[in-house]
């Protein structure tokens, strides 16, 4: 009996130690393919490469605002890369806005590979281009879809932005994974986790949540969870024929626009930071 215990524990043991060494391929599913801007019918959008600390290689897609509409610095969902949003980023330069999207290592082009350190890191550094040319934190609004939404919350708290708007979001990818595979210690065994409960309550800027009331892999509790513990001025809008990835298909664009002109009708929160902090140390 006593073996058949210490065999349990043993291959329990080493469940715990592949599926840390694994996770991350669990948690990101890229598609590596280049696309070209112009091919995806988005011939005003520019390609830009972008250098990390490390040397790694990463390519985004940039297309200025007009007028006096922000720029979104938007981070994508686990799937896919910025060539498979074209549609969005259609549809928000149909608007007006400015779209910067970064790809993130190992999608769409760039190199290396992702983690939750590296696409905050980068995240910084994307921010930072647009910063040094010439967009003041007023005119740069965090933008995360998903998994993005992790990426987007901890840059709120590294750099002053507008605002940050958090699409088909969730508490952290620890409770998310908990849905499916409840049996294991994920706490102890996922490295990325995207602590948004955490984080959130650090962010001092205006805040839109976007969520699916029919959300099938993100359930609507866990956006509701993280308005309740968000600070003011915030806003939840709740689709209720949304799912999880078609929220542009039920007016999610339009909640963006609207949002965003009501903070610059009511003037609310000046940003006047003219520098950009230097980036926190964020766990590996």
């Amino acid at each position: 009996m006593l073996n058949l215990i210490l065999a349990l524990i043993g291959i329990a043991a080493l469940i715990c130690v592949v599926s840390r060494l694994l996770h991350r391929y669990f948690i990101y599913l890229p598609d590596r393919t280049r696309y070209i801007p112009e091919a995806m019918g988005l011939p005003e959008v520019q390609e830009i490469t972008l250098e990390a600390q490390d040397g790694v290689r990463l390519i985004a897609w940039y297309s200025p605002a007009r007028g006096i509409r922000p720029t979104l610095l938007y981070f994508t969902g686990v799937g896919g890369c910025v060539g498979t949003r074209a549609e969005k980023i259609r549809r928000l330069r149909s608007m007006g806005f400015g779209v910067f999207m970064l790809n993130y290592r190992r999608y769409g082009g760039s190199g290396g590979r992702p983690s939750e350190a590296n696409n905050v890191s980068d995240a910084a550094l994307a921010y930072d281009w647009l910063w040094k040319r010439g967009l003041n934190p007023s005119e740069i609004v965090a933008y995360g879809e998903s998994i993005g939404s992790g990426v987007a919350t901890q840059l709120a708290r590294l750099r002053p932005v507008k605002a940050l708007v958090m699409e088909a979001t969730f508490t952290s990818i620890v409770d998310v994974g908990r849905q499916v595979w409840w049996c294991l210690p994920l706490q102890l065994i996922m490295v990325d986790q995207y602590r948004n409960l955490e984080h959130i309550k650090a962010v001092k800027v205006p805040l839109l949540i976007m969520h699916g009331a029919r959300d099938r892999m993100i359930p609507v509790t866990q956006a509701r969870h993280l308005y309740a513990e968000a600070n003011e001025p915030k806003k939840l809008a709740i689709l209720p024929r949304g799912d999880h990835s078609d929220l542009y298909d039920f007016g999610a664009v339009e909640r963006v626009r609207d949002f965003l002109e009501a903070l610059d009708a009511n003037v609310a929160m000046p940003v006047s930071v003219r520098h950009a902090p230097a980036l926190e140390v964020v766990a590996a």
